[in-house]
Parts: structure tokens; C-alpha cells; sequence
């Protein structure tokens, strides 16, 4: 009897899942896109934070650094010397490099995986080039011997 349970159980967990439905496919799609685009808009607000932390810091290295200076720190503005703060600024502007760099490997692997999921389920983006979309149905077809792939054709606004 624990044999057949075990068999019973294996089986179930063995088997392929069922090719997800063309909605399931264009939402799946479109989220990955709307990741990609938050991606690519917060690395854009970290570009123009090192860009604010450069002009500040060839700011502060032509002042006196036994100046005052003013800093916004958690809401919060509080006086130090130049001294203090232009170093803490330029370690600031190394991790926001650091995160920026980070974030472009992360964007890079979103836009792989993106080229894949659309390869895999042929979607294709509304203002695509019709030639190349006919062209590349007709190799896909010529590939596969004429068979379709579950989702295939999705059209994608």
C-alpha cells in the first residue's frame, strides 16, 4: 500500500504544467516590462543624484574648509564645516555609483529574460515591423516543422 500512495504522489508532481492561457502570457509579459521600465526610471533618479553630489562636491573643494556648511540629513538640516561634510559626500556618491552599476547588470538580465519570454510565447509588440514579424513566423515555422507553440502569436499593445 505505500507503494502505490508514493507512485500515486510522484505522478501528480511529475507532470508538465499546462501552457498558461494568452492572458496569462500578455500580462506575465507586461509586468515584466513595467519591473524593467521602474528599473530603468530609478536608475535615471540615481544618475541625476551623482550628477547633484559631483556639482556640490567641485563645489565645496574651492571653499574654505573651515567653512560653514549647511547638510539635509533625514529631513533634518544641520551644520558642519566642509571639512566633515565633503568627504561623507564623496563616499555617498561612490555607493550611489555602486547601486547604479548594480542596477544596470539588474536591468540587462530583466531585458534578457524579457527577449526570451517573448522568443518563447512569439510576442509581438504593437508598431513592430511587419516584415521582420512575418519573417521570423515563417522561420519559426520552417524550425518546427509547421508545428505552433501554446500562446504563440500573442499580439502585444
Amino acid at each position: 500500500m505505500a507503494a502505490n500512495s508514493s507512485n500515486n504522489t510522484s505522478g501528480k508532481s511529475g507532470g508538465k504544467q499546462p501552457a498558461p492561457s494568452a492572458e496569462q502570457v500578455v500580462a506575465t509579459f507586461q509586468r515584466m516590462r513595467q519591473e524593467q521600465r521602474s528599473m530603468v526610471s530609478k536608475s535615471a533618479e540615481f544618475e541625476m543624484e551623482i550628477n547633484e553630489h559631483s556639482l556640490v562636491i567641485e563645489t565645496l573643494k574651492e571653499v574654505d574648509p573651515s567653512r560653514k556648511c549647511f547638510r539635509l540629513v533625514g529631513g533634518v538640516l544641520v551644520e558642519r564645516t566642509v571639512r566633515e561634510v565633503l568627504p561623507a559626500l564623496e563616499n555617498n556618491k561612490e555607493q550611489i555609483t555602486k547601486i547604479v552599476e548594480s542596477l544596470n547588470t539588474q536591468m540587462q538580465a530583466k531585458g534578457r529574460e524579457l527577449t526570451e519570454y517573448r522568443e518563447r510565447y512569439n510576442i509581438r509588440l504593437v508598431g513592430e515591423d511587419d516584415k521582420q514579424s512575418k519573417a521570423d513566423a515563417s522561420q519559426a515555422k520552417e524550425s518546427e516543422g509547421g508545428g505552433s507553440k501554446g500562446g504563440a502569436g500573442v499580439l502585444v499593445s
